[in-house]
């Protein structure tokens, strides 16, 4: 049998922690009939939109370069491009210090081509062709390597485009820029109906970044792949923006 003196114990820990939680629930009650009848605090803010805006040089030209030959034989085809395409990748490399990871090969196909008549294909070569993409640091390279392309007998030149090597830098310029132009405009509006600003509830953004198309001079442009004279190519400039939207709240 349990001794009297510990059942004793055990009934007087039982009551204490029975009378707390009942002066708990009493409290309770007594804080919630405090707040009967009482609505929630209201937060009052405004949305203010600043817009940033940067216009930055581009500093990286992506060019594609490409040769397509048609041959007898598979293999004949193979070489000639096989020819061409590793002198031109040469010059690259040696002659316009274009690093290995800069160059990549686009595609390589190889396709048979057939001739038709009186409903009858005959077959006529073998179609081998071969793409690198290009990506140039040093933009006064640009015009000079399409001259080299036509100079190497390569016969398949485009998709030049502009690019900035570091976008994320413009972009928090711009950014700090929406910012700041978003805090004066909420300051001016907070003097005028004459409330304080209080902290930052919210903040959004969205960004539109336009790309130049890159222009060409009106001059030869070595489209008939002879080793003309190099076109004259401007980057132009590329122009970041940043709406930010910020939501701030009203002492």
């Amino acid at each position: 049998m349990i001794p009297n003196k510990i059942v004793s114990v055990f009934i007087g820990v039982f009551l204490t922690l029975g009378s707390l939680y009942l002066a708990l629930l009493s409290w309770n009650a007594v804080k919630a009939h405090d707040y009967i009848g009482v609505s929630p605090k209201q937060v009052y803010s405004i949305s203010i939109m600043g817009e940033g805006k940067v216009v930055a040089v581009p500093d990286i030209a992506n060019i594609q370069l490409g040769y397509q030959i048609e041959k007898n034989t598979v293999a004949a085809a193979q070489k000639d491009n096989t020819d061409k395409m590793n002198l031109m990748i040469d010059k690259l490399k040696k002659d316009f210090k274009i690093d290995a990871k800069d160059i990549q090969t686009a595609n390589y196909n190889i396709y048979p081509q057939y001739d038709y008549s009186n409903g009858r294909q005959t077959l006529r070569a073998y179609q081998v062709s071969q793409n690198l993409n290009v990506k140039v640091r040093n933009m006064d390279n640009v015009s000079k390597i399409i001259e080299a392309a036509g100079a190497a007998g390569l016969n398949q030149v485009g998709n030049l485009t502009f690019s900035i090597d570091d976008p994320e830098k413009i972009k928090e310029e711009a950014r700090a820029k929406a910012l700041a132009q978003a805090k004066q405009k909420a300051e001016t509006l907070a003097n005028v109906v004459g409330v304080k600003l209080g902290k930052v509830i919210s903040f959004s953004e969205s960004s539109n970044d336009n790309t130049p198309q890159p222009i060409y001079a009106m001059n030869k442009v070595a489209s008939d792949m002879g080793g003309g004279a190099a076109p004259t190519v401007e980057a132009g400039s590329n122009e970041i923006i940043i709406i930010a939207t910020v939501e701030y709240e009203i002492l």
